[in-house]
């Protein structure tokens, strides 16, 4: 049973420069006319603050490691977010472990793309049933969205969505490595 489906809970905000967090009311809670809610701001800094997810537990105030780690998961879209069935999932404990999770996804992203790269499209519904039995793995990881109504999902079509799946993580893995570069240049300089 999904646990935020009996009740309102508050979203948690946290703002990484103050390492402060908060609960924040919906808005349909809040009824005033001229303040625009559509944003949450750190009451300590008026700065803006990372919506981070129902099931987002902050890190001690003086935990500086933690909280650089959250906002390497924030930088890069890992939120706690959930239904409140079972989690938010698998989120790393540390950088490393991060880009590893990502370097995993990658190489299943590159999987992906050769098996649609190197398939040949069936031409008829017998050759559809064999190929959706035989490689479901494949198959049911391409979005509903490009599945058509009938016949079989185009290998073009296929290959741009994976193309952009690799893109996306390539980009997410980078953005970790120079942060860490970055880190580790102002830690020489001290």
């Amino acid at each position: 049973m999904c646990r935020y489906s009996m009740a309102t809970y508050k979203p948690h905000y946290a703002f990484f420069k103050c390492r402060k967090t908060f609960k924040r009311r919906h808005m349909r809670d809040i009824r005033r006319e001229n303040e625009d809610l559509t944003e949450a701001k750190c009451p300590q800094c008026g700065d803006l603050m990372a919506n981070m997810g129902l099931d987002f537990e902050s890190p001690k105030k003086d935990d500086v490691k933690d909280w650089n780690h959250i906002k390497d998961l924030y930088s890069v879209g890992v939120t706690f977010h959930s239904c409140g069935c079972s989690g938010p999932g698998y989120i790393p404990k540390d950088k490393d472990r991060l880009t590893a999770y990502f370097e995993e996804i990658l190489c299943d992203y590159n999987r992906q793309l050769l098996f649609w790269r190197n398939r040949t499209e069936p031409t008829n519904e017998k050759e559809i049933h064999r190929e959706n039995s035989k490689h479901r793995d494949y198959i049911g990881k391409v979005p509903y969205d490009l599945r058509p109504k009938k016949g079989s999902i185009s290998n073009e079509d296929a290959k741009i969505f994976w193309i952009s799946q690799i893109k996306e993580v390539e980009q997410k893995i980078s953005k970790l490595r120079s942060t860490n570069k970055k880190n580790k240049a102002l830690s020489t300089d001290k």
